[in-house]
């Protein structure tokens, strides 16, 4: 599947088949009846959209025949966060989920994907907003686990926290302020969330979690790589929950 579609007739025929476009780029002040056409459909799925310069939209195309339109599709279908946790329920499982706050490297979800899957979550959810969607680069960096881990966008990752703790879901968050990740309880129902690789989990969002976690360091660096702490974290859960089963 193309993950970048270039020029107004391949762009509006993207969102016309039902393409899942994740970010479309739009030269400013360009007002003319096909642009505006493309922005209305992009409108109806809650796509991004980016009001950019010409120079902004000449360094993104690959094509050099842009028109003034980029899109960026998905490479891989997005689950919902609904279809995630009826995998859980089919399993017989409490549900394991991971959520990202900004994460923006490709290579760091894929790996997270990756992570996730070997460690039984099921699923991960990101937001829409300023973080790296299903491009063809987390695919191959998640190995294969982009097939079988399903992926659900939510406009506001807080909000969705909160629905989910009705749910009966608690959530840690990984942070070097938090409890000691070896002293908490992480049994239960549980939701994971890993903050963005420069600024970490957003206050709101932390605020939001019942727990906040912290991986025990000794070395002369203060933070890992998002994706090593959510493999880190994520193990943690997997341990505590086959000692309890064992118990």
């Amino acid at each position: 599947m193309s993950e970048q579609i270039e020029g107004r007739n391949a762009v509006l025929e993207a969102f016309r088949s039902g393409k899942c476009v994740d970010k479309l780029f739009i030269l400013d002040g360009c007002q003319d009846g096909p642009v505006r056409t493309i922005a209305r459909e992009a409108r109806k799925t809650d796509t991004i959209i980016n009001y950019v310069s010409k120079e902004r939209l000449d360094q993104l195309s690959e094509t050099r025949a842009h028109q003034g339109v980029i899109a960026q599709a998905a490479a891989y279908e997005y689950s919902t966060v609904d279809e995630i946790l009826a995998r859980a329920e089919e399993k017989g499982e409490p549900p394991f989920l991971i959520l990202l706050d900004n994460v923006e490297d490709p290579h760091n979800l894929g790996a997270i994907i990756r992570t996730a899957n070997l460690a039984g979550a099921h699923g991960v959810i990101i937001p829409k907003r300023r973080a790296v969607g299903l491009t063809s680069t987390v695919a191959k960096t998640s190995a294969g686990a982009i097939n079988y881990t399903p992926v659900a966008k939510v406009t506001n990752i807080v909000r969705m926290i909160e629905e989910l703790k009705e749910k009966g879901i608690w959530f840690v968050c990984a942070d070097m302020g938090g409890e000691i990740m070896y002293d908490l309880d992480l049994t239960g129902p549980m939701g994971l969330v890993i903050g963005n690789e420069g600024e970490g989990v957003s206050r709101l969002v932390r605020e939001a979690c019942d727990f906040t976690a912290s991986i025990p360091m000794k070395g002369d660096i203060d933070s890992l790589n998002a994706s090593v702490a959510a493999g880190v974290l994520a193990y943690e859960i997997v341990r505590q929950r086959l000692v309890k089963s064992s118990k």
